[in-house]
């Protein structure tokens, strides 16, 4: 239960501080999608050395299939990572609603920091969480690994890593990489009167997933040491 709960306030935190960048955050382009990138990748470094020895901080449920796929956890304990990632990503965006309305904010996928695609952009945007994730999860399993990990800078590297991430990636998806981010600021953009986070919200839960298993069966086949 330590590491579920562990889960559980890593993803929060997560959401609070990179869904809460975007929202509060409304410079320049180019200096907003730096700002969101860093909140979300210092997110993961900051929690990476917090509860990294309790449950391996995954706080991203693609990240906890990866580790099922491969063959590093249990399917018990993978469901219960998912759930409790879920139930963290919601009580991160109940704070940031809660906040929001002091803001007076008008959009709501800005001020819900929920992803949403262009109308049209359907196949993009599923390349590119499918992709991104792939890319994101790989790093993960790869400064992990045991054997032939980053050690302590495992961390680091994977929190520097989802900056990359999202600095490529927010203009086209707004950059989930993570079901359990996409869903809780999802829920509460209905509050606004608006259902496209909602609506879109099984692409952002299965091209994650996709990619995080291509990237489990790629590891496995570039790390024969991987059981």
């Amino acid at each position: 239960m330590r590491k579920y709960l562990a889960e559980a306030v890593g993803t929060m935190i997560l959401v609070l501080m990179g869904c809460g960048s975007a929202i509060f955050n409304m410079g320049g382009e180019t200096a907003r999608v730096l700002t969101i990138a860093c909140a979300f990748g210092l997110s993961v470094v900051a929690m990476a050395y917090t509860i990294g020895g309790i449950s391996g901080c995954h706080i991203n449920p693609a990240i906890t299939l990866g580790c099922l796929i491969s063959g590093r956890m249990n399917s018990k304990d993978a469901g219960m990572y998912m759930l409790f990632q879920t139930m963290g990503a919601i009580a991160g965006s109940l704070i940031l609603f809660i906040l929001v309305k002091v803001y007076h904010p008008v959009e709501a996928a800005t001020v819900t920091g929920a992803n949403a695609f262009a109308d049209g952009q359907l196949v993009q945007a599923f390349i590119a969480e499918l992709v991104f994730t792939f890319v994101f999860v790989l790093v993960v399993l790869g400064t992990t690994d045991s054997r032939k990990g980053a050690g302590a800078f495992a961390g680091l590297a994977i929190g520097l890593a989802l900056i990359l991430v999202h600095i490529v990636c927010i203009p086209i998806t707004g950059t989930s990489v993570n079901p359990a981010r996409s869903a809780g600021p999802a829920i509460f953009e209905i509050f606004y009167g608006s259902c496209k986070a909602i609506g879109q919200l099984w692409l952002f839960i299965v091209a994650p997933f996709a990619g995080a298993a291509l990237s489990a069966i790629v590891w496995k086949l570039i790390n024969p040491s991987e059981k």
